[in-house]
């Protein structure tokens, strides 16, 4: 971590330095905002944790609840997720308190006694060498305060405005123009429910609006937007309880196949002590509901009794219950534009999360998908706010995550269907998918395609551990300036950069005509340099791409004094050294180069975007073609405007 950039400073290093103009929340909403952020929920409150960080950025964050979330129902956060957290910067807070699923068991009818369940498999969790981070169970709630402490101590020092219901929505019919485009395109109307302000409405004019307020969202339905898709007719209770059980596998997460009377996906929770039991139900008839049923949390605790049979349990307390149905649902475009100007006009509404997708818990990726919505839609307003984008970077939110929530939904029916199977194979093809599947579930299969933001695959069997459009899994190094042990991905913070990670060739990274050396000279003095191109005058070199290099020399035998200026770069109020930019294989845990495919003889150049996913693959000979890259998205510093 890094501070004292400025001046030496005492006290927190997490308690950024203040906007210079934030408004005063206890006066109520502004007239005017950069970006309207409806909803409280994960994927509202990564988007305003990500973008309170610039405090140039007028962000607000609205809900109709009286508060913050107490009680969550979401607990799953996959290992993608975790990385996510580390580039927030709370994941060890989350690492501290959450329950670590490291194994899986599988149970099934005794083939000799079928009315009798037995343990019929035991795998680890999470495939070796995955992520370096588990996968974990939280309480919904608790990351969400994580957030919240992360936008109290930013730069805006950002709180949620509760009470507040959006009543209208109403984008000005001049965005549709190329001309005379309004500054506060969308116009939001809210009406309070707060003590002393009940029934008072706001209305606040926003650059940009998105809608993160549920399956039942105001904002998608302003948009015209549907969820389509079916139900299963399948209806699942589900419990938090305090136990007492003879049950051997209490504390790992278990499948539970019974042979008549339902199934159970067992999730133990953090603490030691709660554990979460999903419980399959009678199947549903056609068109019948859930609330026709008047089930009871008695009527789950007799079903669970049952499956778990010849184990007892006894339910002590119940934390929390619900009885739901299963369907997928989908909406066709997440932002407010329609398919057929999709090459005219730009979107100034975007809905994230369960406002455009919806399906069943059972795999524990609803949250997890739901806030990487919003860490790709994130950095993409705050670079087009910023005006290093034009606002056409941002269609691509809607292009990205539709396709990545289609995938979701298709693998959410084919999950469920395994659970619910009635077969004698049924116990051994779930925990075949489960293997087969682990990926998913873990978060880090998903895979953008060729794009303005993605390149294609011409180089990359420089690189083949770092797929492109897959996200940067990270690998341990040892940083050069101070011998500490770290890992590389860990530096992709989310601030809203792109990283650039020179991977060295063989040869003495010091020496005058290498490679690296090159490149290096590139990006310190060319015209065509993109750091030069799409830096503000007078901002850090490294505030817009981030310029990192890993080396292959044993970090003792290389001397730090005789590298690149690039890769010391002189930054701050003082022009002090940065030190943490260079890095080398780290032998005793498993040298990068060869754990991520790396071309010892050529090298490479690694393009990672702000939210951590490969963007590109190059040469280090590559100069022209990495300008390009930058060039198709970025705005040069000499023909900035002023931001859509």
């Amino acid at each position: 971590m890094q501070f004292h950039l400025n001046g030496f400073r005492t006290g927190d290093p997490d308690l950024a330095e203040p906007a210079r103009q934030i408004s005063g929340q206890a006066s109520g909403l502004p007239e005017e905002v950069d970006v309207l952020i409806v909803g409280c929920g994960p994927a509202g409150l990564t988007l305003a944790a990500q973008l309170s960080r610039f405090g140039h950025i007028n962000t607000r964050i609205v809900d109709q609840k009286p508060g913050p979330l107490e009680l969550g129902q979401a607990d799953g956060i996959a290992c993608r997720t975790m990385e996510m957290f580390q580039a927030f910067g709370f994941v060890e807070r989350v690492l501290r308190e959450a329950y670590w699923v490291n194994e899986t068991t599988f149970w099934r009818p005794k083939p000799e006694s079928p009315d009798e369940i037995a343990r019929s498999g035991r795998i680890k969790d999470v495939e070796e060498g995955l992520s370096e981070m588990p996968h974990v169970i939280l309480n919904q709630a608790r990351v969400h305060e994580f957030y919240l402490d992360i936008m109290r101590k930013s730069p805006r020092r950002l709180e949620p405005d509760y009470s507040r219901r959006v009543t209208d929505l109403v984008i000005d019919p001049a965005v549709a123009t190329s001309d005379a485009m309004p500054s506060h395109p969308v116009t939001v109307t809210l009406e309070r429910s707060d003590p002393g302000h009940e029934g008072e409405t706001e209305t606040v004019r926003a650059r940009y609006v998105v809608g993160c307020d549920g399956a039942r969202s105001a904002v998608r339905k302003a948009l015209g937007r549907e969820l389509r898709g079916d139900s299963a007719n399948q209806a699942w209770g589900v419990m938090d309880v305090l136990a007492v059980t003879d049950f051997p596998d209490i504390r790992l997460k278990s499948l539970i196949q019974s042979e008549n009377e339902g199934n159970i996906v067992l999730i133990p929770r953090e603490g030691g002590h709660l554990v979460r039991l999903y419980i399959e139900l009678d199947k549903l008839k056609a068109g019948e509901r859930v609330a026709n049923r008047s089930i009871t949390s008695d009527h789950l605790i007799g079903a669970a009794q049952r499956i778990f049979h010849p184990y007892s349990i006894d339910v002590k307390e119940i934390a929390w219950w619900s009885v739901y149905e299963i369907g997928q649902r989908l909406t066709d475009k997440f932002d407010d534009v329609p398919e057929d100007q999709t090459e005219s006009r730009v979107p100034h509404v975007f809905i994230c999360g369960d406002a455009c997708h919806t399906h069943s818990p059972k795999a524990g990726l609803g949250m997890n998908v739901s806030m990487q919505d919003a860490f790709n839609l994130g950095w993409k307003l705050a670079a087009v706010l910023s005006g290093r984008s034009p606002a056409e970077l941002l269609s691509t939110y809607s292009a990205e995550r539709q396709a990545i929530a289609k995938e979701l939904i298709d693998f959410d029916r084919e999950w469920v269907s395994v659970l619910s199977a009635r077969d004698g194979d049924s116990p051994a093809r779930t925990q075949d998918y489960f293997v087969r599947h682990g990926r998913y579930t873990a978060g880090t299969s998903t895979l953008y395609t060729p794009s303005l933001l993605t390149a294609g695959p011409e180089h990359q069997d420089l690189a083949a551990g770092f797929p492109i459009g897959k996200r940067f899994q990270s690998a341990p190094v040892i940083r050069l300036g101070d011998a500490k042990p770290l890992h590389l991905g860990h530096v992709v913070e989310a601030d809203g950069r792109w990283r650039v990670f020179l991977f060295a060739d063989a040869a003495d990274p010091t020496a005058d005509d290498t490679a690296l050396s090159r490149l290096c000279a590139f990006l310190a003095e060319a015209d065509q340099s993109p750091l030069l191109r799409h830096t503000p005058a007078g901002a850090d070199i490294d505030s817009v791409i981030d310029v990192r290099a890993v080396l292959q020399q044993p970090h003792r035998e290389l001397a730090l004094e005789r590298m690149p200026a690039v890769l010391k770069p002189a930054k701050g109020r003082y022009g002090l050294t940065d030190y943490e930019k260079m890095f080398c294989p780290d032998f005793a845990a498993g040298d990068i180069f060869d754990t991520r495919g790396i071309d010892r003889a050529q090298g490479c150049m690694v393009v990672v975007r702000p939210d951590q996913y490969v963007a590109n693959v190059l040469p280090l000979t590559a100069t022209g073609e990495l300008a390009a890259f930058f060039g198709r998205f970025m705005i040069s510093v000499d023909t900035a405007a002023v931001p859509a």
